[in-house]
């Protein structure tokens, strides 16, 4: 069972938590209640709840005083969820700093809001633990949050190879994509005071900023929100309808994220919104419509739609990536440098031959540094490196003001990849051969595929195949059976299970496919193993 602890100094709101849910089937137990946040920091060591729901304004010792003593204690949990009033929203953009899981307002707190926001808490529980298991067995695995942020990229540029990849990852990825219409917004953050705040300190805003847009986005629709970098970040519209009434819902939900970010956080989100299209498979060109009409958002028009700008919108996009995306996916996934510069080199040319599409050639730029980012490992880490010397960092990209700079801050960045891709080419290949070895053995009891595997690494199959034949003694498949024969060897020596049951423990589809792989690899059948033994 869970624990949950609930801390209100008012008894009937302890009393109408307990009684809002059926914590049981939940399977959630009530460990204790405190009404202040002394006593809190008591039941915290004594239960070890991982979810404190908490109100805010508390005698003795406040609410934001309990998660930051909390915090200073214990990174992870236990999860914080803060109850508060409508006038107590001040004290929230305090509480955004520890990175609280949610918040809910008292006054509108019912059965549903509260079990919405506990079912986000159990997901990230089972997500830590995730992460927790593969740590205990040695495994280094890419974030649920990383696997992610890549299909969502992929998805903005339209970098996915078949229906089966984009349906694959979408399952084993439990994204809710069953929508009639699909709608991108693209939002850019204004009023960083770059000059006075570190750059940790514009991360954590930037962070508390999209946090926020997008708790109140959820409010109003179904929707996703994709960080790009620590300026820019866009949503995927979820739409019942392409009429008048679904843009008024995107101009409401937009409108009203961006006023409460700019009452607690004092930066302001201007947004440009693309044409509504009826598949998941157009989105990307949502997000070029969006993108292609951004300049015309400023502060006194902050939300724009590309429906009611297309006979003012610049000229399509001459540098559109998505002509590159198979060389894109091959030089990021396997750090191919030779494929990359000659992307690079490709563009710069490109650029040379537009000396007045300024606009168009940032665009181009930041969608290769949004997707170097999202798609390399460690993508962000690796070009704030290339560019610690710059104003701003890789951020410096808004800073260009013409092509010819434009082209310079574009090589300096290929050129900087080019040199780190060669330098962790050859330990990358080998860190993922190691870990998926790690993972097959560790999960051995398992049914392992291929996509399956290759997913939960976030590279593609064919490239896993590929770089599993070059640096492994066997193939993928010839290593999967070769550890399950050898664990099913232990099974049959030291258990009184029966064949099938061996077969059936390790996942194989039937008991007479088990038999066959098994006298493949060991030259007797397992009935023959167990007589020998």
């Amino acid at each position: 069972m869970i624990n949950l602890l609930i801390v209100d100094d008012e008894p009937l709101v302890q009393i109408g938590i307990k009684s809002m849910l059926n914590w049981q089937e939940l399977g959630i137990n009530i460990c204790a209640t405190a009404s202040n946040g002394q006593e809190a920091l008591l039941a915290i060591e004594e239960f070890a709840p991982e979810i404190v729901l908490t109100d805010i304004k508390m005698p003795v010792m406040n609410g934001l005083e309990l998660i930051a003593k909390c915090k200073e204690k214990h990174s992870e949990l236990p999860l914080f969820i803060i109850l508060t009033s409508y006038e107590e929203f001040a004290l929230i953009k305090e509480a955004m700093k520890y990175q609280v899981l949610d918040y809910l307002i008292k006054l509108e707190l019912d059965a549903s809001t509260l079990l919405d926001v506990i079912q986000k808490a159990l997901d990230k529980l089972r997500h830590l633990q995730r992460l927790s298991d593969m740590e205990e067995s040695n495994v280094e695995l890419p974030s649920f949050k990383v696997l992610r942020d890549k299909f969502f990229m992929r998805l903005l540029h339209n970098l996915f190879e078949s229906r089966q990849e984009f349906d694959l990852l979408v399952n084993d990825l439990h994204i809710d994509f069953d929508a009639p219409y699909y709608a991108v917004g693209y939002c850019c953050i204004h009023g960083f005071d770059t000059d006075t705040m570190s750059s940790n300190q514009q991360a954590s805003l930037y962070d508390s900023t999209i946090q926020m847009m997008k708790e109140i986005a959820d409010k109003h629709m179904e929707c996703f929100l994709l960080s790009l970098d620590l300026k820019h970040f866009c949503f995927i519209f979820l739409l019942d309808h392409n009429d008048n009434k679904a843009l008024d819902t995107i101009y409401e939900t937009l409108h009203n994220s961006s006023e409460m970010v700019y009452k607690y956080f004092n930066v302001s989100v201007l947004s440009s919104v693309g044409r509504i299209y009826d598949s998941a498979f157009m989105i990307a060109d949502s997000y070029q419509d969006a993108r292609q009409i951004a300049s015309f958002s400023t502060q006194k028009q902050p939300i724009n739609f590309f429906d009611q700008l297309q006979n003012n919108a610049p000229v399509k996009n001459a540098f559109n990536i998505s002509l590159f995306k198979k060389d894109i996916i091959t030089a990021f996934e396997e750090m191919d440098t030779e494929i990359l510069y000659d992307i690079f080199t490709q563009l710069c040319s490109l650029f040379e031959s537009y000396p007045t599409a300024y606009l168009q050639a940032i665009d181009a730029a930041c969608n290769i540094l949004y997707l170097a980012i999202s798609l390399l490992p460690q993508g962000e880490v690796m070009i704030s490196e290339i560019f610690e010397d710059a104003p701003d960092g890789y951020r410096s990209i808004y800073r260009q003001t013409n092509i010819s700079q434009v082209i310079d801050w574009l090589l300096v960045l290929r050129d900087g990849l080019c040199q780190k891709m060669k330098e962790r080419k050859s330990s990358y290949k080998n860190h993922i051969i190691i870990n998926v070895q790690k993972y097959i053995n560790s999960h051995i009891e398992e049914k392992l595929t291929l996509n399956d595997i290759a997913f939960v690494f976030g590279i593609s199959p064919n490239y896993l195949s590929a770089l599993f034949k070059k640096n492994s003694e066997i193939g993928f498949t010839d290593y999967v059976n070769t550890a399950k024969i050898k664990r099913a060897k232990e099974l049959l020596k030291d258990s009184n299970l029966k064949v099938y049951e061996v077969a059936d423990q390790l996942s194989f589809e039937s008991a007479f496919y088990f038999s066959k792989v098994f006298k493949k690899i060991e030259g007797v059948s397992p009935r023959e193993y167990i007589q020998q033994i």
